[in-house]
């Protein structure tokens, strides 16, 4: 097993770690679409950088991670990261873990405050959403405790995921958890809203993204955010 990071946009790894995601992740539609892959790796600035992994065995992609390098917040935030259901329990995710912030360290120069990602609560969703997870053969709860184990902490702070159309509302079945090299144990407030509304920014646009995480940080209420287990 290796893992590569995919540059040409027309590599077919990237429509095959496309069909993973879709395979095993309970709701697809919250992606990024493995069509789009090839277009995500081309769109590159001194602001953002946006980077596929994939772990392979004889040609087959067992795994795969999809992440960006936020320039101006100085941090990275992770889309999607997923391993194939008969590849489980080898390794596999902390080895495309690895390599992802390896990545991030040298896009930024060994200058990256840390990583974050936003995962499913169980105890916020519904029983069709907890049945489409047991259908895909995963369990939000083991998740949780498999970004533990990877050295992830959940921010504690209320985290809404804003929708992208005018008339949409939040999304609030999600929690933003952080990843960083050092074992902290609080994030700073001012990171967290400037990575999220960098990372919002290509779809909600300046003015909004600028808005929603004014509004997160308006929440945290402090200079700093506490960073508790992940593990529901």
């Amino acid at each position: 097993m290796r893992i590569r990071q995919v540059e040409d946009p027309d590599d077919p790894a990237l429509m095959a770690f496309g069909r993973l995601q879709h395979d095993v992740y309970f709701e697809p539609d919250a992606l990024i679409p493995g069509e789009w892959f090839g277009r995500l790796l081309q769109m590159r600035s001194s602001q953002r950088s946006n980077f596929v992994l994939v772990a392979e065995r004889d040609a087959e992609v067992l795994g795969g991670t999809v992440f960006h390098y936020l320039g101006e917040a100085g941090s990275g935030f992770s889309s999607f990261m997923g391993v194939a259901r008969e590849a489980r329990g080898q390794g596999i995710a902390r080895a495309l873990h690895t390599a992802r912030w390896s990545t991030l360290t040298r896009a930024s120069n060994n200058q990256v405050s840390g990583l974050f990602i936003d995962v499913v609560n169980p105890t916020r969703m519904s029983t069709r959403e907890l049945a489409r997870e047991e259908a895909v053969g995963s369990d939000p709860t083991a998740r949780r405790r498999i970004f533990a184990k990877l050295g992830f902490k959940q921010v504690d702070i209320r985290y809404e995921q804003p929708v992208g159309g005018p008339n949409g509302g939040p999304v609030t079945k999600l929690d933003l958890l952080f990843y960083s090299a050092e074992l902290a144990e609080t994030v700073s407030t001012r990171l967290v809203a400037e990575t999220m509304r960098a990372y919002w920014q290509p779809w909600l646009g300046d003015e909004r993204a600028a808005f929603h995480a004014n509004e997160l940080q308006q929440r945290a209420g402090g200079e700093q955010v506490r960073l508790i287990s992940p593990e529901a």
